[in-house]
């Protein structure tokens, strides 16, 4: 069985953000596609959260700043 190992790889918030919001870009691609399969509860979910977007709402995701913080405390 091959074992993991964990490196610590910091980037910086730029490319944390680039990450995050490409992730949430094909994330959102494709749920469009499935969103007639998907149950009512998580519908209204995924409308609040596509409602909290436009509104601009805070990241609710640390930034690595923060969590470099937690770790070294």
């Amino acid at each position: 069985m091959q074992q993991l190992t964990t490196r610590n790889i910091q980037i910086d918030s730029v490319h944390c953000s680039a990450i995050c919001e490409e992730i949430g870009f094909r994330l959102s691609q494709f749920l469009k596609a499935e969103t007639s399969d998907l149950p009512p509860q998580l519908k209204l979910l995924l409308n609040r959260l596509r409602q909290q977007d436009r509104e601009e709402a805070p990241s609710i995701v640390p930034s690595f700043d923060d969590m470099e913080l937690r770790e070294n405390a």
